[in-house]
């Protein structure tokens, strides 16, 4: 079986039509109906279409001939012999033989070609992936990976513009750098003056409407009056102008963005950016490619995410190894000692790891989760500040899930209750709700499944209640 000479026979076809027979053949009917085979096959179904074939196709195993079925699939396999009891196997020389008919398939269908076959398949790839990959708009971590790259893209932009504007309106009122030095005011102040001979007192409310600050606008119209600079004509001022106007505008935009940003993370990662930040959490998902692969990260790999090189650097010249990467921007890190550094960026790497996964893997996103866990790493550096002894990790995530629980319990009481009929009437009206009961238990099932624990004993009774009075309703 595993010999070359076997697995080079199974390309043979003359070879492999000795050993295989075709006995029959059902094709799809429809692209559909391959789609909808093909996907409950990976759920572990076996779909109708299927169980007729074999009904009709294989005989059925007498005590002395037993009758194998040889699947590809185990979950297919065993979902085969629980519907039908058919004896299954994937293994030993099931694999050789499904190579060979796979390899051969064309052959051994009259009318079907290669070229026919491969079309086929790629038609079902591309649909059966496209219905497998289901995104949830509202949690796309593509579009926040996006966002931090262009954010970044957009400082590095803006101070190299303003700088620009600096050095280019310097020639004309040098005087004026040195009493308005922020990048974005200046631009704005620019765009404001013009030409400084122009400057006079009639301009000294827009100055302070825009600088805030009526000291300075006094100084630049006093700045103005004894400038060193050189004159400028109109055609290099309008420039200046419009490319200040050009800078604001970006200065604007990457504050919309930033917003945007905060959205976004509140809607994918709420837990991580409570914990860590808007930006610096963004970066994290964006240097790991996606929340789900954060998620898989553990602890040590999160905390010096970012430092691949000096890592590397390290680990070649045996020398430390990093303390931080990313993680080097949180408050955290700049807040502790010189001594502790290396412990808070350690204990808040492992509070990011799991606060990622939850993000990941929680159906409703709260950040009842990342403020506790924010919590712990401020009570952390009070105790290694004062000595005060923090809260158990236990005890902190139990109040957590208790909160959680409150809260989408609250999210998915929004919509106000019915009050409860009498009895009598409640009976005639089961049978009319009964769906609607149905989904209702179903949502409480569902609601304990997920860990949650039953604030009293009281909604539990009532369910039974509601059952014996559902089937009382059937009955009659």
């Amino acid at each position: 079986m595993l010999l070359p000479q076997v697995e080079a026979s199974v390309t043979d076809l003359s070879r492999f039509n000795s050993v295989v027979k075709l006995i029959a053949f059902s094709p799809f009917k429809t692209a559909l109906a391959a789609l909808e085979s093909i996907n409950s096959i990976s759920e572990g179904i076996t779909p109708e279409d299927l169980q007729l074939f074999l009904d009709s196709c294989i005989p059925k195993a007498k005590k002395k001939e037993k009758v194998v079925l040889g699947v590809s699939d185990p979950k297919l396999g065993a979902s085969i012999t629980e519907t039908l009891g058919i004896k299954c196997d994937h293994t030993g020389v099931v694999p050789e033989l499904i190579r060979g008919i796979r390899f051969h398939f064309h052959s051994l269908i009259k009318g079907f070609t290669a070229k026919s076959s491969g079309v086929a398949q790629l038609g079902l790839g591309h649909s059966y992936s496209r219905a497998k990959v289901k995104f949830n708009v509202h949690r796309v971590d593509n579009m926040i990976i996006q966002s931090i790259a262009l954010l970044d893209q957009l400082d590095k932009d803006i101070n190299t513009f303003s700088m620009r504007i600096r050095e280019w309106y310097s020639y004309h009122f040098p005087e004026l750098v040195k009493i308005v030095p922020e990048n974005y005011m200046y631009a704005k102040v620019t765009q404001l003056i013009k030409n400084r001979k122009e400057l006079t007192e009639e301009k000294l409310e827009a100055l302070e409407e825009v600088l805030m600050d009526s000291a300075k606008a006094q100084a630049i119209i006093d700045a103005s009056k004894s400038s060193m600079g050189m004159d400028i004509s109109p055609v290099d001022l309008l420039n200046i102008e419009m490319f200040a106007a050009r800078v604001i505008a970006l200065a604007d935009y990457r504050k919309q963005l930033s917003e945007y940003l905060r959205s976004k993370m509140a809607g994918v990662a709420p837990n991580l950016a409570t914990l860590i930040g808007d930006q610096v959490g963004a970066r994290l998902i964006a240097h790991a490619g996606s929340l789900t692969n954060l998620a898989k990260y553990p602890a040590s790999t999160v905390q010096i995410l970012g430092a691949e090189k000096a890592l590397f650097r390290a680990l070649k010249t045996k020398g430390n190894t990093p303390k931080y990467g990313l993680l080097f921007h949180s408050t955290f890190i700049g807040r502790a000692g010189t001594k502790n550094k290396g412990r808070i960026s350690r204990y808040l790497a492992n509070k990011c790891s799991i606060a990622s996964r939850i993000d990941c893997f929680t159906d409703i996103p709260t950040k009842v989760f990342g403020e506790k866990l924010r919590q712990q790493v401020e009570d952390r550096l009070k105790f290694y500040e004062t000595g005060e002894i923090p809260k158990k990790n236990i005890d902190v995530m139990k109040e957590a899930v208790e909160e959680a629980a409150q809260v989408i319990a609250s999210m998915e009481t929004e919509t106000p209750k019915k009050k409860k009929k009498k009895d009598k009437k409640r009976k005639s009206e089961v049978l009319e709700n009964g769906t609607q009961n149905g989904t209702e238990n179903g949502d409480e099932n569902s609601f304990v499944e997920n860990g949650v624990e039953n604030e009293t004993e009281e909604p539990v009774k009532k369910k039974k209640k509601k059952k014996k009075s559902k089937s009382l309703g059937e009955a009659e």
